[in-house]
This record gives structure tokens, C-alpha cells and sequence, in this order.
């Protein structure tokens, strides 16, 4: 049912032709299809990525560990930088404000053989981290940035670093142009648009125009989009569109882990496969409330599975029900009680793809310190943000 995986936004979108796209040369690392994880807190931690992995290759990043507390060796922070013992390549991504704590973060990283690949988060949006000059605040210092980013490759070795970044603070403070230049100058392995800026949040449509400005600028290193791939032919439009190397995928990969199936298939040149009816995304969501439970206890898992199973539902006709039903599950016994209940073969609607989920709140006014854009050469770090106040970019 080829409608299914079709929006009207690329019903005409062909498949690639032989040696049209490339795999992403990230240091030593070859990624192929082009396709990586974007790192989402509270939601790339090891089970989430196995669940992902089991669909298709690419590249899947951790949650964000932060540097300080890394350093300092704190039990929560060591958790979630843990990886599944069959996971390879084992892929982090890495906040930090001050060039200290982020260069002994990856030394001790590297030290340890613990990772074959870090990415830095410069998109954080949250209000509470931008207004203290974090996050996607750092960028409009690019002094700063410049001296973050240097810290983290010179202590990586081999290991390559990536950073990833927003189209900047609002629509009249743009920074991705700058960020490019610092991560291509500064011995990235290559860097990563999210093309919204910190303002815009998750609202409206990605720029994907700042994708195709940042390739033309970036030209030593891969350049990879981030925005708006729902569907896998969503990927070969930005790729065209932008001449990117690769693409990002985060929302669109929730509650539908299976698009990266799709899209290893139209990478690979193939139509991809029917989606799973109600029965098989239910057995996906058993498997991964089990890999939860097994990494922090069902208690705490089951907890945190009640927003993946918002999005594994969303969209199957007469849902609602289901759901709020599944906002209360303690249990993986009640997980199990609560899906029996639902029809087994409802199908997959064609239209779910596209149904957004996530975080979808806005715009915003973004806050930063006083003075903060006052001198682009002052590297001076800011005040560490706890890692409870911070989130993907």
C-alpha cells in the first residue's frame, strides 16, 4: 500500500538513482544510509536506540550527558551515559558551557574507551538555559564557541567530535553561519543544522534554505539537515533540495521507530514496507517497556513509557480511549491488559506519519544575559546549567 508511506508532499518524490547519495564519512566512522539519531533528552537512552536500531543502520547518538557532572562522577549522569553491550558505534552527545569541564569530559570518554563518536549540543532552546547564556545561546558568543569546541577535539584523539546547532537565537540574531565556520575551522568531523531558530522552538516548518546556505558555506566537512523528516522520502527531499549529506531524524521517529526501515529501503533504491497494523506496534511497544525496565526498574520505566505510548497510538482510529487509559499503566502486566484490549488489526492510517509529536509549543522570546552579544571575542563560559532544566535542540 504505497499511499501509505506517499503524502501528497511526495507522491512525486522518485527514488534514488544508483550512487545518487553517499555514506557520511564522520572521521573514521562511514554511515550508511545517511541517517542519524537526533540526541533527545529523556528519550535516546540505550533501550529507545536498540528499539530504533533493530529497523535499520545509520547513526544513533545518546540522550545529552553533561560535562560537568560527568566529570565529577555522578552516579545519574554515569546512568545515562551508558550504552547497550551490543551497541556499536557506541554514539554521545556531550553539553558543556566551560572549555575545562567539556575537555577532561572527553578525555575521560576517550580515556576509558567508552565512545566511538561525540556530538556537542548547541540547540538547547529551554528558557532557563538560554537566559544564563547555554545552549543556543553560546553560538551568538562564537569566541566562545570556538573555545568550547577546540577543547573537545583536542582532547578527543581519533575519536571524531560533531556538533549540532540551531539557525540561530531568533529570526534577527542568526548564528548557524558562524557555528559551521567555527566546527569546519576548529577540526570537527562534521556539523549539524536543526533549521529552526531557539525562538521558533518546534513551530512551523524547519528553513531548509539555512540547510542548503550552511553546505555552500561548510564545504571541508559533511553538512547534516535536521527538521520536518517525517516520512523517509522526506530525507531524499532535503538531500536534494539542500545538497546536505545526511539527515537528522528526531520527531518523526516517535512512536514510529519503523522509519528507519524506511528509510535504509529508499536509500537502498526500494519502496518500503507496509507499516505495522495495531497487533505489531503493540508487540514494538512491549519490547520496548521491557528494555526500560530492564535499564531503571519498572517503576521508573513504566513512568517514562506513558509518553511513548501516547506515540505509538496516535492516529490509529478510536485511540483516545486506549490512550488515556495507557497514562496511568504501572505495570508491564497493565501495559499488556491495556493493548488486548484494542483491535489488533486496526490498520496503520496513511495520514499518522505526519501527525506531529513531541514537543510542539510554540514560539517563544528568548532571554539572554545582559549584554551577551556585546563582544563576539569575549570566550568567557557562563554559569553551568543543571542537567534537570535542559532538553534537545
Amino acid at each position: 500500500m504505497d499511499e501509505v508511506y506517499r503524502s501528497e508532499l511526495n507522491r512525486d518524490v522518485p527514488l534514488p538513482a544508483p550512487g545518487e547519495f553517499a555514506p557520511i564519512a564522520i572521521g573514521p566512522l562511514r554511515v550508511w544510509p545517511p541517517v542519524v539519531l537526533a540526541p533527545m533528552a529523556g528519550v535516546t537512552n540505550w533501550p529507545f536506540r536498540m528499539i530504533c536500531r533493530k529497523f535499520g543502520a545509520g547513526l544513533y547518538v545518546s540522550e545529552m550527558i553533561t560535562a560537568r557532572p560527568l566529570v565529577e562522577g555522578r552516579d545519574k549522569t554515569l546512568k545515562l551515559a551508558d550504552f547497550h553491550p551490543d551497541e556499536t558505534p557506541r554514539s554521545l552527545q556531550l553539553y558543556g558551557v566551560d572549555p575545562y569541564y567539556v575537555g577532561e569530559a572527553v578525555k575521560r570518554l576517550v580515556g576509558e574507551g567508552h565512545v566511538d563518536h561525540i556530538d556537542m549540543n548547541f540547540g538547547c532552546p529551554v528558557p532557563k538555559v538560554t537566559r544564563k547564556g547555554g545552549g543556543s545561546a553560546i553560538p551568538a558568543r562564537p569566541a566562545l564557541l570556538a573555545s568550547i569546541v577546540r577543547a573537545a577535539v583536542q582532547n578527543a584523539g581519533d575519536v571524531p567530535v560533531t556538533i549540532k546547532f540551531r539557525s540561530g537565537v531568533d529570526d534577527d540574531l542568526l548564528t548557524y553561519r558562524d557555528a559551521g565556520r567555527i566546527g569546519q575551522e576548529e577540526g570537527c568531523a562534521a556539523v549539524a543544522l536543526h533549521a529552526r531558530t531557539a525562538a521558533q522552538l518546534y513551530d512551523g516548518e524547519a528553513d531548509w534554505e539555512a540547510i542548503a546556505d550552511l553546505k555552500r558555506l561548510v564545504t571541508h566537512i559533511p553538512v547534516l539537515g535536521n527538521g520536518d523528516i517525517w516520512e523517509a522520502r522526506d530525507a531524499l527531499r532535503m538531500m536534494r533540495l539542500t545538497g546536505c549529506d545526511g539527515v537528522v531524524v528526531g520527531r518523526g521517529c516517535l512512536g514510529r521507530p519503523w522509519l528507519f526501515r524506511d528509510l535504509s529501503a529508499v536509500f537502498e533504491g526500494q519502496e518500503p514496507e507496509n507499516p505495522p497494523d495495531f497487533g505489531g506496534v503493540a508487540a514494538i511497544m512491549l519490547e520496548h517497556a521491557a528494555l526500560l525496565t530492564e535499564f531503571m526498574g519498572e517503576e521508573h520505566a513504566m513512568r517514562q513509557f506513558r509518553r511513548h505510548a501516547t506515540w505509538y497510538t496516535k492516529g490509529f482510529r478510536g485511540s483516545a480511549q486506549l490512550r488515556q487509559a495507557l497514562t496511568s499503566v504501572c505495570s508491564i502486566a497493565e501495559l499488556q491488559a491495556a493493548l488486548a484490549s484494542f483491535d489488533s488489526a486496526e490498520p496503520f492510517p496513511p495520514s499518522a506519519m505526519r501527525v506531529k509529536r513531541g514537543k510542539t509549543s510554540g514560539r517563544q522570546r528568548v532571554t539572554l544575559p545582559d549584554g551577551w552579544c556585546d563582544d563576539p571575542n569575549d570566550a568567557t563560559p557562563p554559569v553551568d546549567i543543571p542537567l534537570e532544566l535542559m532538553s534537545g535542540g
